[in-house]
This record gives C-alpha cells, structure tokens and sequence, in this order.
C-alpha cells in the first residue's frame, strides 16, 4: 500500500512554525497541493516566499481560526484555489504551564478554546465538505483524513500542565467520537499525540532553561529530543491512502517517553 499523497488537497492549520509548519512543508515536497493557514500572516508570507496569488501547489490563509467566519472564508479560499479539500490537519494549539492551585481562568480558557473548540469547528465545517465531495465519487474510495495534532500530556499526571493536558484529552476524546460520526462517509479521524518536539516553544523554553535539555532526554528512551520532520513522516502516514484501515487512533510519536514518565518530569 503506498504512502503517496500526491495530487491530494491538504489544508494544515498552525502552518507559521513549528510542526505545523513542518508537515505542511512535508506534505508540499509529497506532492500535495497545501493551504497553509495561520493567524501570523508576516510568517507565513516568509515562509512561503510569495504571495496569496503565487501559481504552484503551495498558498496560505491569514486568519484568527477562532472565529466561524474565518474559517469559512479559509475553506472558501482552499475551494477558489485547489477545488476540493481531502486531507485537514489540526496543528493550532497552544501550550501554558501554570500553577494548578492559582490557575488563571483566561488561560485555561484560551486554552481549551485554541486546542480542542477550534479543532472541533474546522472539523465539522471541512467534513461536510468531504461528504459533499464524497457524493460524487467511488462509494468505496476513502474520502477524506482528519488529523488532530495532541499530547502525551492528556495521559500524563503533571499538576502544571492542568490546562494543555485537560484541553489535550478532550481533544483526543473529540478523535475518537468523529471518527465513528464521520466512519459512515468514508472519512477517517486519527490524532498524533507528541512527545517533545523541536518546536518553536521548546526552542524557547531551552534558552531559558538550559538544564530542561538533559532533562527531557534522560526522560526519553530513545535519548533524545523528536525533529518537526519526524512528525510529519507520521501526519503522512495518516493521511495516505496506507492508513485506509485506521481510525479513532491516538498515534504516540515520543520516543518511549510516556512508557517511564514521572510526574515530576520536565513540562515540555
């Protein structure tokens, strides 16, 4: 079974840095046509290197995805550009580590907002338009991939992560449940729960905290931190035509770490 995703339309969210950033451009060298969508449009004119009217299997979308109209005009603009839309990846998210006893409600709002309410409307608005698409073609052809980019913290007990790991559960628990909504039309439902990755937060986190580094990987098996690209291998994997039998998985991508991980271990 081939892994090849050529010639399908990919629309990746989060797409202005790090592992957004990474399986959209991942998925451009595949031969996907990709809509790259972010709120940053500076980053993502500087990424791209063109402009929204550039010819080529590449354009992007600026745009604040927690607002329905944004993402309507986001999937109007996919339409305009490449006609249809097989393959969505929710790689928005956020992540804020704060004291669970004095949490601040304004970021574990946000929080659930940008990781599971949006990747919840971009879901529903791009799987009807699967369906729609679906109508047309081989009733027994796949019809479309989701996949949700999540966390080994929605399993992990670490007090302060409280929000990321509440906002990362419920979006593994969203999977799941449209993966059976959606099973019924051909389309496929998967999410990549990420150990430590290279991202530009980690990145952050690292300057400010130079001892994290030995930290993370003594807490990892495979003794080191993951590279962006090595999630989008993955977020390939779910989207081709390979995966055609899987659905409602959690795919874990973080090097053995959630097999030995300690409460106490670093946040990242």
């Amino acid at each position: 079974m081939s892994f090849s995703i050529a010639g399908k339309t990919a629309v990746v969210t989060g797409a202005a840095n790090g592992v957004g950033l990474s399986v959209a451009r991942h998925f451009v060298d595949a031969g996907a046509n990709v809509m790259f969508a972010d709120r940053d449009e500076e980053r993502l004119k500087n990424e791209l290197g063109q402009s929204e009217d550039a010819e080529g299997n590449a354009a992007y979308y600026a745009g604040d995805l927690r607002e329905k109209l944004t993402i309507a005009n986001l999937l109007s603009a996919t339409l305009d550009r490449f006609d249809r839309v097989d393959i969505l990846v929710n790689a928005s998210r956020q992540m804020v580590a704060a004291d669970p006893l004095n949490a601040d409600d304004d970021a574990v709002e946000m929080l659930i907002e940008q990781n599971l309410i949006t990747s919840l409307r971009v879901t529903q608005l791009f799987a009807k338009r699967m369906i729609k698409q679906a109508a047309d073609s081989d009733p027994n052809a796949p019809a479309g991939s989701i996949i949700n980019l999540s966390s080994i913290a929605a399993r992990r007990t670490q007090p302060n992560l409280l929000a990321y790991s509440v906002s990362s559960a419920a979006l593994d628990q969203l999977t799941r449940s449209m993966a059976i909504a959606l099973a019924p039309h051909r389309i496929r439902v998967n999410a990549i729960a990420l150990g430590s990755v290279m991202s530009a937060s980690l990145k952050g986190a690292l300057k400010e905290d130079e001892e994290m580094r030995g930290e993370i990987i003594e807490s990892t098996p495979l003794a080191r931190i993951a590279s962006p690209s090595e999630l989008a291998d993955a977020a390939q994997f779910l989207a081709s035509d390979g995966s055609s039998f899987v659905t409602g998985e959690i795919l874990t991508v973080d090097g053995g770490r959630s097999l030995i991980d300690a409460s106490d271990s670093p946040a990242h």
